[in-house]
């Protein structure tokens, strides 16, 4: 059985006065009764216990609640299927130390049913941590001879508390740890109620009577890995509303919900219609908030697509086959109903004499199947081994903290769980994968192909238009999106890029859509050229990027830019429009961002004051999932190159939209790192191995993002800033300020909220692992928002940071590496101070 005990044990000291009738009730003893309406609060004040009535209800409960708030949140009922018809009710606790709800006529409607040794006496108290805590104490009676007789928290009702702990032991049922109150007027029993199914591979479900309805697949130590990253409604996602922690217990699995802040009143509770959700105390707008849900959308249904179905929740519709399946019941299928599930297509060959070896289709940042089966100290290698030599193995998956899963069954309830999850190895037959392989050749054979007659035909017309005298167009040729491969993205030869679903517009339209170009609708300029505002004939209003002629970027940066992001759809990238090409022109079209850049904001005195604490959080937090995106879950793995503040743009709303292509690199399938030869990018934001030796990897753009990080919390810009007392910049300043445990100075005065303090004092904890100088050390962008959201509750200690010693800024642009490293280049960077 699920059994809950408390994080810390309340001893009550003894000596306690009892209160007159007169006097507001502290505690419970076998000579004083709580009566309808009288009430306990804990000694924090945090919490109170009495009687209720739900919302349309007569009936009394009695219950616990917060104390503060002033929309009740009933966190334990006692007598939740055993109401009382009135007023009249009381709590008592009896001389053998049970607690008792009674009614008017002395019957007992509920008790706490202990046995326990012989005590002197009994007392009932309120812990500071919401449990209801029943303490014996013996004759010989000190305070450190009181024991626990009873606590709430060893019989929950919906809710989970911080300091709770789950311990799994083998004799009880496994669905029953929380049971969801029947309606919002009715807290006895209902339909839904939380536990597991399984004590080797340990994860939560929520039951729908006897039938699961969500689960949140297997625990590896630190998280469940088939939950998405938590999101809430008010765009407070990186303050501490806790989390849950892995300890052992007489050799069992125990998990702790801790590390909440006090003041939030962070919680779990389940409602009536089956949904469990992490509640939190929003002052601001004295409501409860939502920090994370389940179920959250309609894939995570358990099952919802069938067995070996896929379900997407963004997609239209909802449910696919895997490859190599097709639907059981087509007709079924084409009508919506997917509960019939796939069918193989073609029988796996293991084991069948000439027959060729069986293969493995790769599912990125899935929700792994039901029924998992752990092998564990296997390497990833190992794994998959185990599985291709089992032919009774269907899939596998790896996770580097649970190690080897493995399916032999059906698989059921799968999904995509994009940014989140973890890569499900699907077992196929060879003649599925070569299929697959032998169309990709064939469809790429195809492009090239006509590539190939598009730009013969492209340099014929420009040798004509040239001969005449007429101003070439730099050829770009549209495909719409179903003619589209996956090749399509990039070609060797940067004068030709395939572009989806992209407008081509005239360099006179976009004029007359700028007033010429004209000052007053100057947005910004860079070292690549300025941006303007700008609206089309229908309306629409845009950014134009007009790239300067004398500016580095020519037309490889130009079509890199073109072909990357055409390619990136995230609601934290900003999203290209279009593009002109005309002669020298070279001109990107991108959605207009009425608030500019973070820069303007950050580094405004006046406009710094509307950053709130909330919207930073929220920025911090967008441009983590945008690097995510390109890192790890996009088609391409994407490294940006010169992120900085002035390159992440805010929408209406101040979400940021991650901007600036021009550099950006794609790296392959495989590939962690690459060098150049030709730095190019912002000085402040460079990581330490890319400036100095033209070394760049994911890490680099982590550098950068500590950087911003640091900015956004400190309000300071670090290419501008200068502590003079010893010459250091913004990184130097903040790892002063670390170790003299004095970092608080660095938080600007706007957002340094008392209630938040320890949540932006981790900001600056996890920007200045970031900025470490070796990128080994520096964690990713996964890791950075598992850290930002106390899903990684303890944080290693930073190393000192790659710049701590001022250097002078420079806008961006390029260089090139020669033997000797940027250290003595002296025409771009006068100080470099690694340490």
């Amino acid at each position: 059985m699920i059994q809950i005990y408390a994080f810390f044990l309340y001893i009550l000291p003894l000596g306690l006065e009892l209160c007159s009738a007169a006097t507001a009730i502290s505690s419970i003893t076998p000579t004083q009764i709580l009566k309808d309406p009288e009430t306990i609060v804990s000694k924090n004040s945090l919490f109170r216990l009495g009687f209720f009535s739900p919302a349309n209800s007569t009936n009394r409960y009695v219950g616990i609640w917060y104390n503060l708030p002033s929309v009740k949140e009933v966190i334990w009922v006692a007598n939740r299927n055993s109401p009382l018809t009135d007023s009249n009710g009381v709590l008592r606790l009896s001389v053998d130390g049970n607690l008792q709800v009674e009614n008017s006529r002395n019957v007992t409607l509920w008790s706490s049913n202990v046995t326990h040794p012989a005590t002197k006496f009994s007392v009932a108290q309120l812990s500071d941590f919401g449990s209801l805590v029943v303490q014996g104490f013996p004759s010989n009676a000190t305070p450190e001879n009181g024991t626990i007789i009873w606590q709430s928290f060893e019989h929950p009702a919906d809710s989970v508390l911080p300091n709770m702990r789950f311990i799994l032991t083998s004799n009880s049922d496994l669905r029953r740890v929380l049971q969801a109150w029947k309606s919002s007027s009715d807290p006895s029993n209902g339909r839904f109620s939380i536990g597991t199914n399984s004590l080797g591979l340990f994860q939560i479900i929520i039951w729908d009577g006897d039938r699961p309805h969500w689960r949140s697949g297997p625990w590896n130590g630190n998280i469940f890995i088939g939950t998405r990253y938590h999101n809430t409604g008010y765009g407070n996602i990186l303050v501490n509303t806790g989390s849950f922690t892995q300890e052992t217990v007489g050799g069992m699995l125990s998990l702790v919900f801790a590390g909440a802040n006090e003041t939030l009143m962070s919680h779990y509770a389940i409602t009536y219609q089956g949904i469990i959700a992490q509640r939190w105390w929003d002052d601001s707008i004295k409501n409860w908030g939502i920090s994370w849900k389940a179920p959250d959308n309609v894939c995570d249904i358990y099952g919802k697509c069938g067995e070996f179905g896929s379900c997407r929740p963004y997609s239209s519709p909802i449910c696919s086959c895997l490859k190599g399946f097709e639907p059981k019941n087509k007709e079924e299928w084409k009508r919506g109903n997917w509960s019939s599930g796939c069918a193989r297509r073609k029988q796996l060959q293991c084991g069948l004499p000439g027959s060729k070896q069986d293969g493995f289709l790769r599912l990125s940042m899935m929700k792994v199947p039901e029924n998992a089966e752990l092998i564990t100290g296997l390497n990833i290698d190992q794994c998959r081994s185990a599985c291709l030599t089992n032919c009774s193995c269907l899939a596998y998956a790896y996770d580097t903290q649970i190690t080897c899963l493995t399916w032999s069954g059906n698989l059921i309830d799968v999904a995509d769980l994009s940014p989140g999850g973890v890569d499900l190895y699907l077992r196929l037959a060879q003649s599925e994968l070569s299929n697959n392989i032998n169309i990709k050749a064939i469809v790429a054979a195809s492009v090239i192909s006509g590539t190939a007659a598009v730009a013969a035909i492209i340099w014929f017309l420009w040798r004509r238009s040239k001969s005449k005298g007429k101003v070439p167009c730099l050829p770009i040729k549209r495909v719409e999106r179903s003619q589209a491969t996956p090749n399509a993205h990039v070609f060797r030869d940067k004068s030709q890029v395939m572009i989806e679903d992209l407008q081509i517009l005239e360099f006179d339209k976009l004029a007359e859509a700028t007033d010429s170009f004209h000052e007053y609708n100057l947005l910004g300029a860079g070292g690549f050229g300025q941006v303007y505002k700008g609206k089309l004939e229908d309306g629409q209003e845009i950014a134009v990027k007009r790239l300067s002629r004398a500016s580095g970027q020519g037309a490889e940066e130009f079509m890199n830019e073109v072909a990357l992001i055409s390619k990136l759809q995230h609601r934290n990238l900003v999203k290209l429009l279009g593009c002109c090409a005309e002669g020298e022109e070279k001109m990107l079209i991108y959605e207009f961002m009425p608030n500019k850049s973070l820069d303007t904001f950050l580094f405004d005195p006046e406009k710094r004051k509307s950053l709130d604490l909330q919207k930073c959080f929220n920025i911090i937090e967008g441009v983590c999932r945008g690097l995510l995106y390109l890192h790890r879950d996009s088609r391409l793995k994407i490294i940006h190159r010169d992120l900085k503040a002035s390159n992440i743009l805010l929408d209406k709303d101040l979400n940021p939209k991650i901007s600036d292509f021009g550099m950006a690199r794609i790296f392959g399938g495989n590939q962690d790192q690459a060098s150049t030869q030709r730095v190019v990018g912002t000085y402040g934001y460079m990581s330490p191995e890319y400036a100095m030796e033209g070394h760049f990897s994911e890490k680099s753009d982590v550098f950068s993002f500590g950087v911003v990080l640091i900015e956004i919390v400190s309000g300071k810009k670090n290419n501008n800033y200068w502590y003079q007392e010893d010459s250091l910049s913004l990184l130097g300043y903040a790892w002063k300020l670390w170790r003299e445990d004095n970092i608080i100075l660095l938080i600007d005065p706007s957002i340094n909220s008392a209630p938040f303090q320890a949540e932006t004092v981790r900001c600056i904890h996890v920007g200045l692992l970031c900025v470490q100088e070796l990128a080994k050390d520096r964690p990713n962008m996964s890791t950075v928002i598992s850290m930002l959201l106390s899903d990684i509750t303890e944080l290693p200690n930073p190393k000192p940071p790659g710049f701590v010693q001022r250097q002078l800024s420079s806008d961006t642009g390029s260089y090139q590496i020669t033997e000797q490293t940027s250290s003595t280049n002296y025409v771009t960077v006068t100080s470099l101070a690694a340490r």
